[in-house]
């Protein structure tokens, strides 16, 4: 599947805000319709799930993302319908659902919190994919053998292979939209967390200047610039 229709998601989920601030709903309930695009985010999950998860057929799954590498890339967000986390669009995603809620969180109404929850779970997991200096985790898992073999996150056998960029193998585009990503979620949270909010900020700066010398290339797993931890 191609890694876009979590961020084609994320867009329809700003078109829905935009609209309903716009008309007042028109007879139509655009809160059950951005209820089900918030939940479709929990359904995504990857790593061990909080108690308040709401689709209860998901369970834990992928709790040794990152060993291969000797670091924790635990949690984040499935792709479309694979079992591969492909940094980059859930990086666009998380910017994208962070400056939804800027906008418009005044229309949200009880789907707030949710918001603000699946812009945190992106977080976290960014966080950790940033936190070894000068080194940025861009994917986890092998497309080639995921895509072979379709099943369910938490039966998955297949390759977890940890995928990065740095000065070597460099990748400015994927480490410009992760950058963006931790700098409008501390937006998101300067008014509900103010050390996360700045830990947000902080990081942002410090990933912006790490891509910064390198090259435009492809950040997916069909590209040779990846590098292989």
């Amino acid at each position: 599947m191609a890694p876009k229709h979590s961020s084609l998601l994320a867009l329809i989920f700003l078109l829905l805000l935009s609209i309903k601030h716009c008309s007042g709903g028109g007879g139509h309930d655009y809160h059950d319709a951005l209820r089900k695009s918030i939940l479709f985010f929990e359904g995504q999950r990857s790593g061990k799930l909080p108690p308040d998860q709401r689709i209860k057929w998901r369970k834990d799954s992928a709790l040794h993302d990152g060993a291969d590498a000797g670091v924790d890339l635990t949690g984040g967000y499935y792709d479309a319908g694979d079992n591969v986390k492909f940094v980059f669009p859930m990086a666009f995603t998380t910017t994208l659902l962070s400056w939804s809620i800027i906008d418009f969180k005044k229309n949200m109404g009880s789907e707030l919190g949710n918001a603000v929850k699946a812009v945190k779970w992106a977080t976290d997991f960014l966080l950790k994919a940033t936190a070894k200096e000068g080194v940025i985790y861009v994917q986890v898992g092998d497309a080639f053998s995921d895509h072979n073999c379709w099943e369910r996150p938490e039966d998955m056998d297949t390759l977890r292979s940890a995928y990065k960029i740095d000065q070597n193998h460099p990748g400015s585009d994927v480490a410009g939209e992760i950058a963006a990503a931790l700098a409008a979620a501390s937006i998101v949270f300067r008014s509900i967390d103010s050390p996360y909010s700045t830990l947000l900020l902080d990081r942002a700066v410090k990933v912006s200047h790490s891509g910064a010398p390198s090259l435009l290339f492809l950040a997916f797993p069909f590209s040779p610039f990846l590098f292989l931890e």
